[in-house]
């Protein structure tokens, strides 16, 4: 609002309330000017401000007033509440004070019993935006301000964003890329900037209307709603006894130094009923595809595999890592029958096999998730491995499988 001074001030006021100077005297103090400051560009008393801010008891023909920013008691007064989870104004005024003590932030955060981090968020969201200067009233003003929920959403309140957000996803950006994007196209407009988890909640929160519906199409996964986590407790048991955990893997395979170690699993088709078996060599990451054209129970996968790992010469016969799948539940009868023993990876870690599984997302390029595999022929998939095998991989100095397998059986 345009404010400006009267002119006269040795003239009595008179009755007339100060709308105007009020007004004006809290916006100063909430910018982060002291009282004083604040009272002197007002041209008001120190003293009326002060009644303005923690109002004023019934006197004669004035009526009482409420102060500002009312404390309100807790309900039991008796007992001491819990820390809070935020910063309250006495923090904030140790804070203020510290400050000008020129302690540093972790001195302060040690003495608050809070994280360094919550201290140096708090100073930088909450200081003055001109001179950086700290004032605790006006930090606790603007973190009331900051609370209240729901808040719009930064997506919805710039159409720039959202159209830049809407374009990149149709032509099937991730999240994670169309954020890196914003921060490089726009570097000096913060304004522009969101977060590739700001863009998820923007598509799957219902009700938020910031992005169009049907943009969850373009997601890699095709999901119009999130899906949760797995969690440990809710796993059901599986069907392999006997298992040998990866923890007692010779040492020489996990270094992928020594050739003859595999990693093992399977890609499964259209409502799990048909499969391919895919078997990697760690050190080569030469590839083996085990044709299942009936079922893929736990007797056709054994069978299937010892018949495929009889063909390999006995140095590159060393060990054979899978998971937990129900498949392997007759792994101690391929061990007897090839001399390979076969280790498993823990729960949820695909990351321990972690070749297996950057092969199998190679082969969904040849084989698409949803399709029937049983149609697929052994000299189609020895085609496929083929082709894999003879990839340059940068993994291997840009050479093939092939040429890395050919030179250790040389050797």
């Amino acid at each position: 609002m345009d404010f400006k001074i009267r002119e006269n001030r040795t003239v009595a006021q008179g009755p007339r309330a100060l709308v105007p100077e009020r007004e004006e005297y809290f916006r100063l103090v909430d910018q982060g000017m002291t009282c004083a400051e604040a009272a002197r560009a007002v041209g008001i008393n120190l003293r009326t401000g002060k009644r303005w801010r923690n109002g004023r008891n019934a006197s004669g023909r004035s009526r009482a007033a409420p102060p500002v920013n009312a404390v309100v008691p807790p309900p039991d007064a008796a007992t001491p509440s819990a820390p809070s989870r935020y910063l309250d104004e006495a923090d904030r005024i140790h804070i203020a004070d510290r400050l000008r003590e020129k302690a540093t932030v972790r001195a302060i955060a040690a003495e608050l019993g809070r994280s360094p981090s919550t201290v140096s968020r708090e100073i930088r969201r909450n200081r003055h935006p001109t001179n950086g200067q700290y004032r605790p009233h006006a930090a606790q003003a603007r973190a009331d301000a900051r609370r209240p929920r729901p808040k719009p959403g930064k997506i919805g309140q710039n159409p720039q964003l959202r159209d830049f957000i809407q374009d990149r996803l149709m032509l099937r950006w991730s999240p994670e890329q169309i954020s890196h994007a914003l921060r490089r196209h726009f570097a000096d407009r913060p304004e522009m900037h969101v977060t590739h988890e700001t863009i998820y909640q923007a598509l799957y929160v219902q009700g938020r209307g910031e992005l169009r519906r049907e943009l969850t199409r373009a997601l890699r996964t095709g999901r119009a709603v999130r899906r949760p986590h797995r969690q440990s407790h809710k796993r059901q048991s599986r069907a392999v006894k006997n298992m040998v955990m990866i923890s007692e893997r010779p040492a020489e395979a996990a270094d992928r130094a020594v050739p003859g170690h595999w990693e093992g699993d399977l890609i499964v088709g259209s409502n799990s009923r048909s499969a391919i078996a895919t078997l990697v060599e760690r050190s080569t990451r030469y590839l083996m595809l085990v044709h299942l054209p009936d079922d893929h129970s736990a007797a056709a996968v054994r069978n299937a595999l010892i018949a495929t790992v009889k063909t390999l010469p006995p140095h590159l016969k060393q060990s054979l890592t899978w998971d937990q799948g129900s498949e392997m539940a007759s792994h101690r009868g391929f061990s007897l029958a090839t001399d390979i023993p076969v280790y498993f990876c823990d729960p949820a870690s695909p990351w321990q096999r972690g070749s297996n599984e950057n092969t199998n997302g190679l082969l969904r390029q040849y084989f698409p998730k949803g399709t029937d595999l049983a149609a697929h022929t052994r000299d189609h998939l020895d085609a496929v491995a083929a082709e894999l095998n003879s990839r340059p991989r940068k993994t291997l100095g840009w050479e093939t499988p092939a040429e890395r397998l050919s030179k250790l059986l040389a050797a």
